[in-house]
């Protein structure tokens, strides 16, 4: 595994990262505790040490299944991230819920839930501008970093070309940007990338395989349950990008080489990524998440020790 250090939040955390959206339901799996556990065991094993979750995966579930985990084991073996900014009602169905009044409730609900006193990245989850320029919001936060409930704040943006929220980060004294970005979607390179850079910010990429996209199971005409997030997607277009992801396998990816974990080193080569959070949803592709540092050979801005 390889470390980089978090922007200014000065925390090391490994490049690979277990993003947790699964454990909520919505991607047409319900998981055990024990299976969670054989997912975060596995990371452990192989050095990640970042966790990626929300406060609306399941309705504090997901977070109840870090919980219930890191309870077990060494809390301070583990970088924790979450999120606020939604009430959870069912699958796909959220609200926002971005006053500061909310997101301490939100911030009280998630720490019970995690089992922990703290958390260490607490990020502003996909709102919009208008709840984002709310200095009360800001304010609200503050304090609780001044209490000890968060050691730092974040910024999950929900545009990947969101220029105002990146922009403001140093001025509401959040750290990290979370962004889509893989190999299909470029689009945070042009804007939100260099803005990222000049402040120092920590960098998530978040949805590296494109929704699985990038894994190379898939060919054109797959089709996805009910049950599944990408049932969501439209049928054309999911058609066209499995179609580009056959060229891009045939003409990029390295003859031998797996095509998740080149797509994963394939993030991590940008300047300004610090680190990806791939969602799995077993030990096997934990495993093949993590092999992607392996690929990675080019000098960092980063680069960190554990």
């Amino acid at each position: 595994m390889k470390y980089r250090r978090l922007g200014k939040t000065e925390l090391t955390v490994s490049v690979i990262g277990i993003g947790t959206w699964q454990f909520g339901g919505e991607w047409g799996y319900q998981f055990t505790q024990a299976e969670a556990d054989a997912i975060l065991d596995k990371g452990r094993e192989l050095g990640i040490n970042l966790i990626d979750t929300a406060e609306c995966y399941g309705d504090h579930l997901s977070e109840s299944f870090i919980g219930n985990y890191i309870q077990r084991r060494n809390r301070e073996d583990w970088v924790i991230a979450t999120k606020f900014g939604h009430h959870f009602h069912e699958r796909f169905t959220r609200t926002d819920a971005f006053t500061g009044e909310d997101v301490i409730k939100q911030l009280d609900a998630s720490l019970k839930a995690l089992q922990t006193d703290y958390i260490d990245l607490y990020q502003f989850h996909s709102g919009p501008d208008a709840a984002f320029d709310n200095d009360e919001l800001w304010t609200a936060l503050d304090k609780q970093v001044q209490a000890g409930k968060i050691r730092h704040i974040g910024t999950s943006i929900g545009s990947n070309d969101n220029l105002h929220q990146t922009d403001a980060s140093d001025k509401v004294g959040s750290k990290t940007i979370q962004v889509v970005y893989n190999r299909l979607d470029r689009k945070p390179e042009e804007r939100v990338f260099p803005s990222a850079q000049r402040q120092d910010l920590g960098v998530l990429a978040r949805v590296p395989l494109a929704s699985g996209y990038l894994s190379g199971k898939y060919k054109p005409g797959a089709v996805f349950g009910a049950t599944d997030v990408r049932h969501r997607h439209d049928s054309d277009a999911t058609f066209r990008t499995l179609q580009e992801v056959e060229r891009i396998a045939k003409e990029e990816v390295p003859e031998g080489v797996d095509m998740a974990s080149w797509a994963l080193a394939w993030c991590l080569d940008h300047a300004a990524v610090t680190t990806v959070i791939p969602g799995c949803k077993n030990p096997e592709q934990v495993a093949s998440n993590a092999a992607a540092a392996e690929l990675v050979t080019k000098p960092h801005p980063q680069d960190a020790e554990l």
